[in-house]
C-alpha cells in the first residue's frame, strides 16, 4: 500500500460532506476534475474503492467510512496544532533583542521598562547598548534604534520616529568661559556631533579627554570636566547641567526604528515595536514642546 498524502485525503473528506464532485469542488475552490483526480490517487494508494457513485451522488463504502473517519481525526489534529502554534505565538512572551547607542538604552529605554514589564510580564528584553550598528539581517538584533537614515533592503522594515536635538551644555556651577571642549575620540570623529564640535571649538581650549559615545560624554560634562554637545532630551532634565548655546538646538539627528520583516508579525515583536515607537515619539515631542 502506498503512502496517503493528507492533501489528497482532504478531498475525500470534503466529497463525503458535499456528496457530489461539483459541490466539493466549489467548497475547495477547484475544478471537479481535480477532486476526481485526488480521489483516484487516494483509492490507488489504499488499494480499495472509497465511494459508490449512484445517481450522481457519492456514497461511502465501508472502506470509505473508515478512511473518512481517519481523515476527520487528522483534520482535527492539524487544526489543534495550528491553533496551538498561533496561541503560543500570540502570547506576549519570550525574548526580544534590542540594540541602540548607550545613551538611548540608559536614558530612554531603561527608565521606561517598568511600564513595559507591567504590561507584558512574560516578555524578556535583551538590551545591547552599543555604538556599533548591529546587523538585523544577520540576526545580531531583533530591533534597533538608529540615529541616521538607514540603508535597508526588503528584509528590514524602518520607521522614522522623529529627530533628536542637541545643544551645548556645561556643569551648572562651572564658568562657561573657562570650560574646555570635550570631544569624541578619533574612531568616532565621523559622527555628526563630533564634526559639529570640531567646527565650533576652533581656537578654543580642548579638554585632555576624548570619549567614544554620548553616554560617557554626558558623565564627563556632569562631572565638570568641560562642555560639549549633548542630547536635549537627557540634559534638559538634569539639575546639575545648564544649556550654554541658547534656546534653540544646534544640531538634530533623525531617530529610526528598525526590525526584521520576518519577525514583525510575532506578537512579542509587535508589542515591543509599538511600545518603543510610542515611547520615543512621546519623549521627543515633550522635549520639543517644552522649549
Amino acid at each position: 500500500m502506498q503512502a496517503v498524502d493528507w492533501n489528497d485525503l482532504r478531498y475525500v473528506l470534503m466529497l463525503s460532506r458535499a456528496g457530489t464532485l461539483a459541490a466539493a469542488a466549489r467548497r475547495l475552490n477547484v475544478n471537479p476534475t481535480t477532486v476526481a483526480r485526488r480521489l483516484d490517487a487516494v483509492q490507488r494508494a489504499l488499494g480499495t474503492r472509497l465511494f459508490d457513485h449512484v445517481d450522481g451522488a457519492f456514497h461511502p463504502t465501508k472502506a470509505g467510512e473508515a478512511a473518512i473517519a481517519h481523515a476527520a481525526r487528522v483534520e482535527q489534529d492539524i487544526a489543534a496544532l495550528e491553533s496551538g502554534v498561533r496561541n503560543v505565538d500570540d502570547e506576549i512572551s519570550g525574548s526580544v533583542r534590542l540594540t541602540a547607542v548607550p545613551v538611548l538604552v540608559n536614558r530612554l529605554v531603561v527608565p521606561a521598562l517598568p511600564e513595559l514589564q507591567a504590561r507584558h510580564p512574560g516578555l524578556h528584553l535583551d538590551l545591547v547598548a552599543d555604538a556599533r550598528n548591529a546587523s538585523l539581517t544577520r540576526r545580531e538584533a531583533d530591533i534597533a534604534l538608529r540615529l541616521a537614515r538607514p540603508e535597508t533592503g526588503r528584509a528590514v522594515l524602518a520607521w522614522r520616529l522623529g529627530q533628536l536635538d542637541y545643544a551645548v551644555y556645561g556643569a551648572r556651577d562651572g564658568s562657561p568661559a573657562r570650560l574646555p571642549w570635550i570631544t569624541y575620540e578619533e574612531g568616532s570623529a565621523h559622527l555628526p556631533p563630533a564634526r559639529w564640535i570640531e567646527a565650533a571649538s576652533r581656537g578654543e581650549a580642548m579638554a585632555p579627554l576624548s570619549v567614544n559615545d554620548a553616554e560617557t560624554l554626558f558623565q564627563a560634562v556632569s562631572t565638570g570636566l568641560g562642555k560639549s554637545l549633548l542630547p536635549c532630551f537627557v540634559a534638559d532634565g538634569e539639575a546639575g547641567l545648564r544649556r550654554l548655546s541658547g534656546a534653540k538646538a544646534v544640531l538634530s539627528r533623525e531617530v529610526w526604528l528598525l526590525t526584521h520583516a520576518e519577525l514583525r508579525r510575532q506578537a512579542r515583536m509587535t508589542a515591543v515595536v509599538d511600545w518603543l515607537g510610542d515611547l520615543v515619539r512621546r519623549r521627543l515631542r515633550s522635549k520639543a514642546a517644552s522649549r
